[in-house]
């Protein structure tokens, strides 16, 4: 749905996007290069700090084996928070 929501793809076609592997490196958007917010335990209150620490690490070519090719050097990063009452995005741009 935030694929969908945030224009990446059609409405209903988010399934398809990440089927045909749209955001993996290599995709067409590749999303959680460095493996979500998850796998870095998820630390509440600073998960916005870290999406934003690991875009402009892409945008500043900085990723080591984490980066991907860029081709307009714009990153975003799209976080809800609470119980879904807030969301923020951020548009980085190099």
């Amino acid at each position: 749905m935030g694929y969908e929501d945030l224009g990446f793809c059609r409405k209903g076609e988010g399934g398809k996007f990440i089927e045909n592997g749209e955001s993996d490196f290599g995709g067409k958007i590749p999303v959680n290069t460095f493996g979500g917010l998850k796998a870095k335990g998820h630390p509440l209150a600073a998960t916005g700090v870290a999406m934003v620490y690991e875009v402009v690490k892409q945008l500043r070519e900085e990723a080591g084996r984490l980066q991907v090719d860029l081709k307009n050097y714009t990153g975003l990063t799209h976080n809800v928070g609470g119980t879904g009452h807030f969301a923020w995005v951020f548009v980085l741009r190099r």
